[in-house]
């Protein structure tokens, strides 16, 4: 056999390369396809999971402030809420209203004060009048939300989060300094503008006060919500909501209650990170200075 007849060792290992590396690139793009396609359809799902979750409200009154005993003995500050129970006045739907929500009514009262469209919205539905009335959105995942159903603080379970708007307390017309934490003005060697904004604007260009900018005015008296509160104990035979933390308002001050958005996880037990631990050396000191 001719050196020419002889089968080159180099042709096959080329077409081999050439075999394999094709569909190796054609595996690789249908993976990256496989792995981007359900990414994408998994993040649009859970947009839209998370636009028609179920978000439990409640319309509440603010009791006040205390503080409760963790179990190894430190202090949680919570807020007290008397939340509920809440009755569906009327439940309005897409194909009649053109959007989905519940009407909610919070605190019986007497037909006097009211007008008459007012007592025939409500005897229309065969229910007593309502001092207070709230528009909320309606569970997308929930059928057995009628009219006339009364929701009490068992939608909220104790070791969950929720989110609690309010009318924060109205402090007037502040200062910078109150308003916005301005450092003002130096106190002694000849400072002529003490408690004062200082320069607010520009002189040649472009001579004009910027929309914001942070100035004296009405402080507080406005719409608040404070996010994440957690649950830290549900008092259903008294109507009773407890949650860490503060919440904007002044006692018996109107809030509503929902369903924290920030989506965090259900916390069975109450978290310890923000108690004050009960060190024996340092409970003695406090003790000492009258803490």
């Amino acid at each position: 056999m001719s050196p020419e007849d002889k089968p080159s060792a180099e042709e096959p290992k080329k077409e081999e390369v050439e075999e394999a590396s094709a569909p190796a690139e054609e595996v690789a793009e249908e993976q990256v396809e496989e792995a981007s396609a359900p990414a994408e359809e998994v993040a649009e799902e859970q947009i839209e999971e998370k636009r028609n979750a179920t978000n439990n409200y409640l319309l509440a009154y603010k009791v006040g402030m205390t503080q409760i005993f963790s179990p190894d003995g430190g202090t949680i500050p919570v807020t007290v809420l008397r939340a509920g129970p809440c009755t569906i006045i009327q439940k309005k739907t897409v194909d009649k209203e053109g959007y989905d929500s519940l009407q909610l009514g919070f605190v019986p009262k007497k037909e006097k004060g009211f007008t008459k469209a007012e007592i025939s919205h409500f005897s229309s539905k065969g229910l007593q009048p309502f001092r207070y009335l709230k528009e909320v959105p309606s569970p997308s995942d929930k059928d057995d939300l009628s009219e006339g159903k009364i929701l009490d603080v068992t939608v909220f379970d104790r070791g969950s989060y929720v989110d609690v708007s309010g009318i924060s307390k109205g402090k007037g017309f502040a200062g910078g300094m109150k308003r916005h934490g301005f450092g003002g003005g130096p106190a002694t060697h000849g400072g002529m503008f003490d408690r004062g904004l200082g320069s607010v604007g520009q002189a040649a260009w472009p001579s004009k006060i910027f929309k914001g900018k942070k100035m004296p005015g009405q402080m507080g008296n406005k719409k608040s919500t404070i996010e994440g509160l957690l649950v830290v104990d549900v008092i259903p035979e008294k109507n009773v909501l407890i949650v860490r933390g503060s919440i904007p308002g002044g006692t018996n001050s109107l809030l509503v209650v929902r369903d924290s958005l920030k989506g965090k996880k259900k916390d069975e037990g109450v978290k310890q990170e923000n108690t004050r631990s009960l060190n024996p050396l340092k409970a003695s000191k406090r003790m000492a200075r009258g803490g």
